[in-house]
């Protein structure tokens, strides 16, 4: 289950133009730096390169998961990017990557950073769910996906 403010309108680019990796995690680093008040957007993003340098956060169907423990964060913060072509990232099956959703959590959060990365592949190992992130038109939609509402019968239920 993801935190319902991981992500914000102000967060997700879809149609984004970045044609490398290096552009990609910059775009990134500036939507995660709109999700919180510190740190900067370059501290965000040498964060993500030396997350990057252990191995790459790209994962299989396109998608790349990059992420960091931050220091001066005091709650989980995502971001979503959906690029307009695949770029390189080194992914595990070696195709291109068009949808990268960021991830930065509190320095000393480590176990919420695994149950949220956890979350997160769990989310990206669905076909239909990427087919879905591909097709949103809006970033509500993208919201959306993320954290669905809830069933209609369970809202009425008031018992």
């Amino acid at each position: 289950m993801l935190p319902e403010d991981l992500l914000q309108p102000g967060q997700i680019s879809l149609g984004d133009d970045a044609s490398s990796k290096k552009r990609a995690l910059e775009h990134l680093s500036e939507l995660l730096a709109a999700g919180t008040n510190t740190p900067s957007a370059e501290t965000i993003y040498e964060k993500l390169l030396e997350r990057e340098r252990l191995g790459s956060t790209g994962m299989s169907q396109g998608i790349a998961l990059p992420h960091a423990r931050m220091k001066g964060i005091g709650k989980p913060v995502g971001a979503f990017i959906r690029l307009k072509q695949g770029i390189d990232f080194d992914a595990t099956d070696n195709k291109p990557v068009d949808i990268l959703f960021g991830l930065l959590v509190p320095e000393q959060a480590t176990d919420v950073h695994l149950e949220l990365l956890a979350s997160l592949a769990s989310l990206f190992s669905k076909p239909e769910i990427c087919a879905q992130m591909r097709q949103a038109e809006s970033a509500d939609q993208i919201i959306r996906i993320f954290n669905p509402p809830p069933l209609a019968n369970a809202a009425s239920d008031h018992g």
